[in-house]
């Protein structure tokens, strides 16, 4: 686990920023774009084990928003969430970082990411 993963979709302002800062600070990372090729789901298990499912779940995003009320109303533990983040990726925080070592970020925090790449 000495790579730097950074889980997105690529069209994500958050994403791009993210990426577009750490490739100024000439981080080897690898993409994993979630439209491309699926949220993996051992490491989605990691995910929510480490950051927890009311961290991951992006209740603010379009996705979210665009789901119906029964819907919304149906997430409520780690299960329902992993299920619905698995059937719509767009409703996973973004971006997912699994840093050299193993430890897990969601979104970006700049003075988090410079520390930990020091």
């Amino acid at each position: 686990m000495n790579t730097l993963i950074l889980y997105g979709i690529p069209n994500c302002d958050t994403v791009k920023k993210a990426r577009a800062w750490l490739a100024e600070r000439d981080a080897t990372v690898q993409f994993h774009d979630f439209k491309k090729q699926g949220v993996p789901h051992d490491a989605l298990d990691q995910w929510l084990q480490s950051a927890g499912w009311h961290k991951l779940l992006n209740r603010q995003g379009a996705t979210w928003r665009k789901l119906d009320a029964d819907a919304q109303a149906a997430v409520t533990d780690a299960a329902s969430a992993r299920a619905l983040m698995l059937a719509q990726p767009s409703v996973i925080k973004r971006p997912v970082v699994r840093w050299p070592g193993g430890a897990i970020t969601v979104g970006f925090d700049a003075a988090d990411w410079q520390a930990r790449l020091s």
